[in-house]
């Protein structure tokens, strides 16, 4: 039987954060298939040089504060202490001074010990003989585990470990969400073009097979896998690609929706929606464009913007805020709840998504999938997932989408080829199935004869 031991570190460590790649993680370990005869999945994390079996991704809760949730919160609480340790390290001055590193660690060493340690360590003792709940477990691997690093492991500090799994026989699959810092370094920080390209170094001399969101996508990694490493290196990997799902996981049916984007749909004038995070390569600026255009020929469609504001964006922020038709052809909302977005997704006119470039482009998919029309950039990936289902505009020009905005408004009809009604997408479960499945494919045809007998026996 051969174990699949799915990474999935930043998750665990930031169980709140719901971002793209965020919400991909969680959804896929969530739906993980179960065990049978040919393959178990194991989600992992790789924290302080050792590998855990996760229990848990999200924080552990107890319905009362007893001795073991107190235990449990102790834990949780230093863990976080920890995290916001690392990220302090690579400030200044510390992340350029050794000494102010040292002087660092050891105050924090001395403030975790009095203020999480010794507590944790006496509850245990008088815990003792009681089961006290852990999100996660040391794992033991074994010579044909294979490691599937699903999360954004770029920024991680796992990498001596990984190496050492592969010199103890562990296989290990990148699955890659995107190559943008590569292919379109202008719309990312410097920093995270030069820690992308490391780790993209890093992979291609380290993974045996490669799996990607997109068929867009997959082709871009062997191309520039061929640039790096050439055609005889590349001949000895497998690529490969799956699906997203579609499904808000974190859309409780009894939460409140937001009261100001209730008040917004309580009128009649159509509403077109933009859901990712605020930053350059969503292609916003376009968007106002092209409605600036719509509304100085009278048009009423309103814009709604959705999404957390990211980076290189200050103007754009800035424009939005001072905006005349802020609030009433124009609103924006930086921190809407699955419920809300569900919402939003079931009661507005139409999606639009202007992006430059994408690996996938999941708010198309989650919308399509709750009957909401999409309108997206005329980009290869967007054809892929969307096909004839789909209305595309010209990036080269706003008045393209403002001509389909008031085009719907006037005749109240979607301009796309094939009608939703006959649109079905995967579920989470269904992709994370998918994942599993084609990786077993090409572990069943790249291992040679020996190696498959033992992997089935192990």
């Amino acid at each position: 039987m051969t174990r699949l031991l799915v990474e999935c570190t930043y998750v665990f460590e930031h169980p709140t954060a719901n971002s793209g790649i965020q919400r991909v993680v969680r959804n896929v370990i969530q739906q993980l298939p179960a065990t049978d005869e040919t393959v178990e999945c194991i989600p992992v994390v790789m924290i302080d040089g050792g590998l855990y079996e996760v229990k848990s991704l999200a924080p552990l809760k107890s319905p009362k504060l007893d001795l073991v949730s107190l235990r449990v919160k102790l834990e949780q609480w230093a863990n976080t202490f920890w995290l916001r340790h690392r990220a302090l390290e690579r400030r200044r001055p510390f992340s350029q001074s050794h000494f102010a590193r040292r002087v660092l660690y050891v105050g924090c060493r001395l403030s975790a010990f009095a203020c999480f340690s010794l507590p944790m360590r006496v509850l245990e003792r008088v815990l003792k003989g009681k089961t006290i709940p852990e999100r996660c477990v040391p794992l033991a691997h074994r010579a044909g585990d294979q490691l599937v690093l699903l999360d954004s492991s770029w920024h991680a500090n796992f990498f001596p470990l990984a190496e050492q799994l592969k010199r103890d026989g562990v296989g290990i699959i990148s699955v890659i969400y995107d190559l943008i810092p590569l292919t379109h370094p202008q719309f990312c920080d410097a920093g995270l073009v030069k820690v992308f390209n490391d780790w993209f170094d890093w992979i291609a001399r380290t993974a045996d097979g490669y799996v990607a969101i997109s068929t867009t996508i997959r082709d871009q990694v062997r191309e520039e896998m061929l640039r790096r490493i050439g055609a005889q290196q590349v001949e000895q990997r497998w690529f490969d690609y799956f699906h997203l799902g579609s499904e808000l996981d974190l859309s409780d049916a009894g939460a409140e929706v937001d009261r100001a984007l209730l008040q917004m749909f309580k009128t009649a004038e159509p509403v077109f929606l933009m859901v990712s995070t605020i930053e350059p390569r969503k292609n916003h600026a376009y968007l106002l464009d092209a409605f600036e255009r719509a509304w100085a020929t009278g048009s009423t469609a309103r814009l709604c913007i959705v999404g957390k504001i990211g980076w290189k964006c200050d103007a754009l922020v800035e424009r939005i805020r001072k905006h005349p038709e802020l609030n009433r052809r124009l609103f924006m909302y930086n921190s809407l709840s699955d419920r809300s977005l569900e919402h939003a997704y079931s009661h507005a006119t139409a999606l639009v998504f202007p992006s430059y470039v994408e690996g996938f482009g999941l708010p198309l998919v989650e919308a399509m999938q709750r009957g909401l029309p999409a309108m997206a950039s005329d980009i290869p990936v967007f054809r892929e997932i969307g096909g004839d289902y789909m209305a595309y505009f010209d990036l080269a020009d706003p008045q393209s989408l403002t001509d389909l905005v008031t085009g719907m408004e006037h005749s109240g009809k979607f301009p796309a080829a094939l009608s939703l009604e006959q649109w079905r997408w995967l579920s989470w479960r269904e992709a994370s199935a998918q994942l599993v499945q084609r990786i077993e494919r090409n572990l069943n045809t790249s291992l040679p004869t020996e190696e498959k007998q033992h992997a089935h026996s192990a």
